[in-house]
């Protein structure tokens, strides 16, 4: 069994539970509520320049000249193009920039940004990967579950499209295949860490999208 596929095997009632969550069983019908919608697409492009720092010290620690150029294209994607995207989403919600600029981090979104930047910088390159392969293959395969079962229609189908797209599959199945290539070379105390930061993450995709449907807040801090 390949490392990744370990991996899968380990978390796939985790998956399973994030599938069923509400926001991505209302996702699929076309019936989410549009502020809830909103509020995920402020939170997500916060998350993705944080991701994208991620991916660039991903890219700096990698072990070869393939890899580099593999995460710090990922890194320029998720800023560029996928924030580009909500730039799209944000227009079409009518998010101003002043809105989401003035928007702060909820607590799921600084709890998951937190820990990928800390694991980008503190620990080797093999956990790092680990540790960023959720949201890469999280989304796809999301994505391809709500596609099968969305709605004509749907006012959400630009983000459903997107992530089932072919363009981000294969992004997703290099990274895989970069994942079980480096994994092939680790020791065991290695690849214990590697299960740890990936589970860790996938917890928190869960916690991103449960959080963004009842819009969860710092609630009674700043009073």
């Amino acid at each position: 069994m390949r490392f990744t596929q370990e991996l899968w095997q380990r978390n796939l009632a985790l998956y399973g539970k994030t599938l069923a969550l509400p926001f991505n069983q209302e996702l699929a019908q076309g019936t989410l509520n549009k502020d809830v919608f909103s509020h995920y697409v402020i939170q997500d492009a916060h998350y993705l320049l944080a991701y994208g720092r991620a991916l660039a010290v991903c890219a700096a620690k990698a072990f070869s000249a393939e890899d580099v150029i593999q995460f710090a294209d990922a890194a320029k994607i998720a800023i560029v193009v996928e924030r580009s995207l909500h730039d799209d989403f944000m227009q079409a919600f009518e998010i101003t920039k002043e809105e989401f600029r003035t928007t702060p981090l909820t607590l799921a979104c600084h709890h998951y940004t937190s820990f990928l930047t800390a694991t980008a910088w503190s620990e080797s390159y093999p956990v790092v990967l680990a540790a960023l392969l959720p949201c890469f293959w999280i989304y796809a395969e999301v994505g391809k579950a709500i596609v099968n079962n969305s709605i004509a229609n749907n006012p959400y189908q630009a983000w459903i499209d997107t992530y089932a797209g072919e363009d981000f599959n294969l992004a997703v199945s290099q990274v895989i295949a970069t994942v079980d290539k480096i994994a092939a070379r680790c020791d065991a105390d290695t690849l214990e860490k590697m299960h740890h930061a990936y589970t860790t993450a996938a917890k928190l995709e869960w916690l991103f999208w449960d959080s963004a449907y009842d819009q969860r807040q710092w609630l009674g801090l700043d009073e």
